[in-house]
């Protein structure tokens, strides 16, 4: 309502969609906008376009009164910005549904644009620019115009595959052969022109299909249909519309980055890219998997944070959940815990003493927060000799693992929340690549070394941990992933809480 009263303050309050001789041509290009405001992930119905056309409609056809002029011109301009901060913003207050995640307050600058996009005919150019240029964004964008596709044909929702206790191992016969061949085939897995099984054996090249199937929504690709492959087989092809408008609707909590490098991290696929310069679209620098914090338990936050040096040889200190949870009742138990993992007590206090003895006493002062546990730098370091820094409340941060085992599982949920990297050497190639003495040889002796180093960044480079289940690579390739937090459920009803107040 403001920006409303300071979009026509202004400019003497005069209409801006209508002229003496009707309506603009602008006022038809923004009513097209927001007709198709679907094929942006968002909805035309909460624009009231319908209803909004007729009134446009009404004002410009012969001598109208002032008044109705008047209401239709506002209304226009009401559901414009109302269109253009939802692109630019998104839709649901991210304090309910990321509380960790801030960005900064929205300035009220569409009012001017938009009048200068009315009077020079390019409401399109506006509304393009009001959308997040974070380069996975406009992939999504094609992604979803294709499921779209997919979904608006007269038989949308494919016969569910037929089910079956056992698994489906590659050479056994199933009745759902054929119907599996025309759901791959549909979705891309199966090649074009591969003929269709002549029996009802599962065999190539429909196992290869199913592999990539597998693949692209977060299982391990063994090409055998268990139970998990025939769930996600038979997920409706809308659910998979609503999932990518749900992962459009979080790419707008995100800000614009300015030039630069980047990192990001998509929770629900375990994976990091590395970008040289985040304001360009091309092939991140890097492109590896990570080990994320357990669902329910000890879930990594979806946060913006910046990177400021990397700590080499680090010591852990144990963060004061699992010194409650896991070291204090293994203290309990056995005294002898600590040195066996390279522990030692160190005060939190003016007194910093360090010991590695545990006795009652050590207990209580544990169990008061007078003293903390600490893990020597080594090879049984559950950093594995790295720590990238990003300061904040929340103490995450990204390093290895002693454990590279881990990463071969599909689902990777395995942290107390910060996040493990699978090639941690490599991203500190990246982060100190500007810093020439920092070589790939010295970066690995000074993680092998025992010793603490830090290497503090010439500049900070933002580190952007997000979610979304549904992704499309620099090939448009698409992956649709498990809500491993639960976090589309929360949204979709943050959203449907934002339309019945009318936000």
């Amino acid at each position: 309502r403001p920006w409303v009263a300071e979009f026509y303050a202004d400019a003497a309050h005069a209409p801006a969609w209508f002229a003496p001789g009707g309506a603009r041509p602008a006022a038809a290009a923004a009513l097209e906008q927001l007709r198709a405001a679907d094929r942006r992930g968002l909805d035309p119905a909460d624009y009231g376009v319908a209803e909004l056309a007729a009134k446009v409609a009404a004002a410009g056809i012969g001598e109208q009164g002032p008044e109705i002029v008047a209401r239709a011109d506002v209304a226009l301009t009401a559901a414009m910005l109302r269109f253009l901060t939802d692109l630019r913003d998104g839709r649901a207050r991210t304090r309910d549904v990321a509380p960790h995640l801030s960005k900064p307050a929205s300035d009220p600058g569409f009012g001017p644009r938009l009048r200068t996009a009315i009077a020079d005919d390019r409401i399109a150019a506006l509304v393009d620019a009001a959308e997040p240029t974070f380069p996975l964004y406009a992939r999504l964008k094609r992604l979803l115009a294709h499921y779209r596709m997919l979904a608006a044909q007269p038989q949308p929702s494919l016969p569910a595959l037929p089910a079956r206790r056992a698994k489906v191992e590659p050479g056994d016969s199933w009745d759902g052969v054929g119907a599996l061949h025309e759901r791959l085939a549909l979705l891309g897995d199966l090649p074009g022109g591969v003929a269709r099984p002549a029996d009802d054996r599962y065999a190539e090249p429909l196992v290869s299909a199913g592999m990539r199937f597998q693949d692209r929504h977060g299982l391990t690709p063994d090409g055998v249909l268990g139970r998990a492959t025939h769930a996600q087989l038979n997920v409706p092809l809308q659910r998979r519309v609503d999932q990518i408008t749900l992962s459009l609707e979080r790419l707008r909590w995100l800000p614009g980055f300015p030039p630069g490098p980047m990192i990001a991290v998509n929770i629900p696929s375990f994976r990091l890219w590395a970008f040289a310069d985040a304001s360009a679209p091309e092939r991140p620098a890097l492109n590896m998997p990570v080990i994320v914090g357990r669902a329910v338990r000890t879930e990594t936050p979806v946060f913006i944070g910046e990177m400021r040096r990397v700590e080499f040889s680090p010591y852990w200190n144990v963060p004061p959940s699992i010194l409650r949870d896991e070291v204090l009742p293994a203290l309990r138990r056995d005294p002898a815990w600590l040195q066996r993992h390279d522990m030692e007590l160190v005060g939190t206090g003016r007194d910093r003493t360090v010991a590695s003895s545990v006795d009652a006493a050590a207990l209580a002062a544990l169990e008061s927060g007078a003293l903390r546990v600490r893990q020597r730098p080594g090879p049984r370091n559950a950093l594995d000799g790295i720590k990238f820094v990003l300061p904040n409340t929340m103490d995450i941060y990204l390093h290895g693992t002693p454990a590279p085992a881990l990463f071969k599982a599909a689902r990777r949920d395995f942290s107390h929340g910060c996040i493990r990297v699978a090639d941690p050497a490599a991203l500190a190639r990246f982060v100190l690549r500007d810093q020439p003495e920092w070589t790939a040889a010295r970066i690995e002796a000074a993680m092998a070394s025992g010793t603490t180093t830090t290497a503090n960044l010439t500049a900070g480079i933002p580190v952007v941990i997000f979610y979304t289940t549904a992704i499309a690579g620099a090939d448009d390739r698409a992956l649709f992933l498990h809500d491993l937090y639960g976090h589309d459920r929360r949204l979709e009803a943050a959203l449907r809480t934002a339309r019945a107040g009318g936000r």
